[in-house]
């Protein structure tokens, strides 16, 4: 369709992608380069593609592009390089360096990666474009999360409330794994027909973004692409971060215990304590 659109938003997680790195003989400016090639196929796909990059960590998540407060106004091209192309690639040399720097120091309380808050920013951000398109416009909007964080999202209720408004505006989920296989985004994979993949060589993370994740959702269906793996929907417990399949759940903020506890330690409402069964009285003979 020509009035078709395809916005993309991608999601970078840094919290724990060094770690990846050093077990490897990738570096983390390489995984930028390919990341920003990848981003710069996309918009070279078609002029009228959108594009947003997010980057996350443990500490905050925040648009590296676009970026008004950047300005471009003294950036020149380089070697024949396309207007749009240097703006992506300079936007996100400045921006991630600059977001890395300011985290460093910082001291880690929390170990976990926003990434429930970056895909809300991305929810927002595509239901903004689409308010503000014209009437004949259509958009096919997807979200790409690149981590290497073994970890979970930040809040379980929270990000499931993500996955079914994603469903919902029919915004589908992809994630690239660098090296674990994390239960809750298989999950949001599956739900909005995205598509799970955990990269065997980082090496070739290049490769894998351009073949799996840079056809649309439409488009993959006529692609010879790797099939879904099994998806386990057992949830996670609030209190050992564990898979469990029978458990106690909250009456007031939905959150799951693995083992019973007289005050919900997410909203500190009290429970009562469960009464022990009686057992029915026996008849008596005659």
């Amino acid at each position: 369709m020509e009035n078709e659109k395809s916005v993309l938003v991608v999601i970078l997680d840094t919290s724990l992608t060094h770690d990846v790195f050093c077990k490897s003989k990738m570096r983390f400016p390489d995984y930028l380069d390919a990341v920003t090639v990848f981003v710069n196929c996309h918009m070279m796909l078609k002029p009228s593609n959108k594009l947003a990059v997010i980057i996350a960590d443990t500490f905050d998540c925040q648009f590296v592009y676009p970026d008004e407060n950047l300005s471009f106004n003294a950036l020149r091209q380089t070697s024949g390089q396309c207007e749009i192309f240097s703006q992506v690639e300079h936007a996100l040399r400045v921006n991630v360096s600059k977001f890395i720097a300011q985290n460093a120091k910082k001291e880690i309380v929390n170990t976990e990666t926003l990434i429930g808050a970056a895909c809300a920013k991305s929810l927002c951000y595509i239901a903004r474009l689409e308010r503000e398109a014209e009437v004949a416009d259509s958009f096919s909007s997807r979200i790409l999360i690149i981590t290497g964080s073994d970890n979970e999202c930040d809040k379980y209720v929270r990000f499931m409330n993500i996955i079914f408004t994603a469903q919902k505006q029919n915004v589908t989920i992809d994630v690239c794994s660098l090296e674990h296989d994390i239960a809750l985004l298989q999950q949001a994979c599956d739900i909005t027909d995205g598509v799970f993949f955990k990269v065997p060589n980082l090496a070739a993370l290049l490769q894998y973004l351009l073949w799996i994740f840079l056809p649309d959702p439409a488009i993959r269906k006529k692609l010879v692409v790797p099939p879904p793996g099994r998806v386990d929907y057992r949830p996670l417990c609030f209190c050992h971060r564990e898979l469990i399949d029978i458990g106690y759940v909250c009456s007031v903020c939905l959150s799951i215990f693995c083992k019973f506890t007289p005050i919900c330690t997410t909203c500190e409402v009290v429970f009562k304590t469960p009464a022990p069964l009686q057992g029915k009285a026996k008849k008596k003979k005659k």
